[in-house]
């Protein structure tokens, strides 16, 4: 039986192998992951999961008889060794072979690992999967302290789910600014005067050189300026590392992740990529790059799924992210690579604003916080590559709305 395989069973693997079926692909499907659990939602992982307003079974995403009713088969708990591109078979690590017409990674990324000695020490943690979250969650039952090194998405999350259970929490991190890379500078100052004012202890512009264990058994982790922060244990979130090595094992080209062309396809015509594995070009910012998001997991998952069902169409979705941390909905559409002005719409004091970035006279991001409304306008702004002026954005009466009147707005049509 060969068919489609599709290698991992997160979002970018189910939503291709639904896509695929969906857009009239009438051939075998499997999807082939190493995890156990039925296919899941990670975003909860960090915060409702751990603060235990959701289960296990309320992040599965499909259960068992939706995919057997779309004639999709679920191979669980078994890896993926290697690809033969030769022989279109894939060798899984109980030695069976799996023939393929079609092949899918969507391996997605795994946590990016501290280079410093102790970096190894039981009791230092990351989080990426279910398993991760469950070790987790038991580890903060017990525990009054958590040090967590990196002030992204998944650092902060955690702190703040750790800071509502009632520990104490220190946050380590090397750049100036949280989420520098990814916000605009007063959303990063609107989140760190935000967990500071829960009690969290963040340092900026540190970095760690070594982590110890004490004789009482509780972890010191020591940074670069001298201070040592003492915790039961240590999460670990800086980043995360694309899973592409059985691509480049098949020898597949890879850069950050596996080169992919605007349908997911590789070098190989019948195997595609997609999700955090995937190294594409961007046509919103013009360049290669590799995105962590479910947005970009779902949408990217559509494109390979429809050129595979024979009905190509180039990926051109606009990014999107988002981060619930205590009250605050944090939303980014497009990407502020380049921005050389940014814009408040808002007042930051409130509690509720945007931050509209400008590369030149074009619109390319906008982050909002606790402002859905706009986040969805901002969308609507972006896809229809409409820019209001920084004086209308500015001005709190001006309608943004009116902008996408006319052919404008069909541009901008969901």
């Amino acid at each position: 039986m060969s068919g489609l395989v599709i290698i991992g069973a997160s979002y970018a693997g189910v939503q291709a192998a639904l896509t695929a079926r969906d857009e009239g692909y009438s051939a075998p499907i499997r999807i082939v992951a190493d995890e156990t659990a039925l296919p899941y939602q990670r975003p909860p992982l960090s915060k409702a999961f751990l603060l235990g307003t959701a289960s296990e079974d309320s992040l599965v995403l499909r259960d068992d008889k939706f995919f057997r009713d779309r004639g999709i088969d679920l191979v669980l708990g078994v890896a993926v060794a290697a690809i033969d591109r030769e022989a279109r078979t894939v060798g899984l690590a109980n030695s069976d072979r799996m023939p393929f017409d079609k092949l899918v990674i969507a391996t997605g990324s795994r946590a990016r690992r501290l280079d410093v000695p102790g970096a190894n020490l039981p009791g230092v943690l990351t989080l990426r999967t279910l398993a991760d979250a469950h070790h987790l969650k038991a580890e903060l039952g017990a525990l009054s302290r958590l040090v967590v090194i990196g002030g992204g998405f998944i650092g902060l999350e955690v702190a703040a789910s750790a800071s509502k259970l009632g520990k104490t929490v220190a946050v380590i991190e090397t750049a100036p600014r949280l989420l520098g890379r990814a916000v605009s500078p007063a959303v990063s100052q609107a989140l760190l005067d935000l967990h500071r004012s829960h009690g969290v202890d963040i340092r900026l512009d540190d970095s760690v050189t070594a982590i110890e264990r004490s004789a009482s058994g509780s972890l010191t982790v020591i940074c670069t300026s001298g201070a040592r922060l003492e915790g039961d244990r240590v999460l670990v979130g800086v980043g995360g590392v694309p899973n592409a090595e059985l691509a480049a094992m098949a020898g597949l080209p890879c850069g950050n992740g596996i080169i992919v062309d605007d349908h997911g396809r590789t070098a190989d015509p019948d195997i595609f990529a997609a999700g955090d594995c995937s190294d594409h070009h961007n046509a919103f910012i013009g360049r290669r790059i590799r995105l962590e998001s479910v947005q970009h997991a779902q949408d990217q998952g559509k494109t390979v799924g429809a050129a595979i069902a024979g009905r190509p169409a180039p990926y051109m979705s606009v990014p999107r992210f988002w981060s619930d941390q205590y009250d605050a909905k944090l939303q980014i559409v497009g990407l502020s690579e380049g921005a050389d002005l940014q814009v408040i719409r808002g007042r930051p004091a409130d509690g509720a604003f945007s931050v509209f970035a400008y590369r030149g006279p074009r619109l390319v991001a906008v982050d909002s916080i606790n402002r859905p409304g706009e986040q969805l306008l901002a969308r609507r702004l972006l896809a229809a590559a409409v820019s209001p002026t920084p004086t209308q954005v500015a001005d709190p009466a001006f309608d943004l709305k009116a902008l996408l009147a006319g052919p404008a707005a069909e541009r901008a049509r969901p």
